[in-house]
């Protein structure tokens, strides 16, 4: 084939197998189950990735593969480098460039705006993890055994979004019932819509200014308060009510529920501003964030 292959069908991964199906490409859809959307210019393949052989071949004659794919988030230092480095190794032996969907989590704590410049110096253990994966396929690059770039992505907002809002907020808010947050609800933070996400990660596939760097995706800066206001507004809900958890609460939640035990982890992000600069994609590939409330309603 000539064409992409997606791996990963999550809310990002679906919407990047959409744009470039849209874009009249050829698309393979790599997940476990073989799920993901459906449209005619989409192949859905069931493979577990970690399958680097068979993998390969899926990949065999594609231009381009985008790394969408994730773990359970609390297994992430366990699962996600055997899972990336199959990922990358198959890329190499396709001959195709390679596209990764990143996180912000690399950078650690930090006192200003995030920009693509900011040292990768994680302090926990996802951190570490998504810094050194993306390390690995750096040294790949420079090392000229194929072409990489990433787009790394702020808290997700869309349509089948995973992230703290979307999970443990939003649903709350349109229950009209109290919010638990776990950080402080107004202070500032940068969100990321699935589709401009995947917009970006289509951009800089596309563009030879793109690789041997990573990109931030753009970004809808604004308060948790202000983002489950503004869905409250939009869907009819009462008034939201947000109560920052203490850290005891968050305590007895992680002894029960592991989800809530790596939240703990990365309260730098969540207790005081945590905000992105997203002008190098916007300066670069004319691309900007669609407003807050485009992304809640989607």
């Amino acid at each position: 084939m000539t064409g992409a292959v997606v791996i990963g069908a999550g809310a990002t991964g679906a919407a990047t197998a959409r744009r470039l199906a849209e874009r009249g490409e050829k698309v393979r859809l790599v997940t476990r189950g073989g799920s993901g959307p459906e449209h005619p210019g989409i192949e859905r393949i069931a493979l577990d990735a970690g399958r680097t052989a068979e993998l390969a071949e899926v990949l065999a004659g594609a231009d381009t593969v985008f790394n969408a794919a994730m773990t359970a988030y609390h297994t992430w230092p366990q699962t996600l480098p055997p899972l990336f480095d199959s990922i990358l190794a198959a890329t190499e032996r396709a001959g195709a460039d390679y596209v990764m969907l990143g996180n912000l989590y690399g950078y650690g704590p930090t006192a200003g705006p995030l920009t693509e410049r900011t040292p990768l110096e994680a302090r926990t253990r996802k951190g570490r993890v998504r810094a050194e994966l993306w390390r690995r396929a750096e040294r790949a690059h420079a090392e000229g055994r194929l072409r990489v770039t990433e787009v790394r992505a702020g808290q997700f907002l869309g349509p089948g979004a995973v992230s703290p809002f979307a999970l443990l907020v939003a649903p709350r808010v349109l229950d009209g019932e109290l919010a638990l947050v776990h950080g402080d609800p107004d202070a500032a933070h940068s969100f990321s819509y699935t589709e401009d996400v995947a917009a970006a990660l289509v951009a800089v596939a596309r563009d030879d200014r793109a690789w041997g760097r990573a990109w931030h995706a753009p970004v809808i800066t604004g308060t948790v308060r202000a983002a489950a206001t503004e869905l409250a507004e939009l869907r009819g809900a009462p008034a939201p009510r947000l109560e920052q958890l203490t850290e005891r609460e968050l305590a007895l939640l992680a002894f029960g529920d592991p989800l809530w035990r790596e939240f703990a982890e990365l309260g730098y992000m969540a207790e005081r501003p945590f905000v992105v600069d997203d002008g190098d994609l916007r300066e670069a590939f004319g691309l900007a964030a669609s407003p807050l409330r485009t992304a809640l309603a989607g």
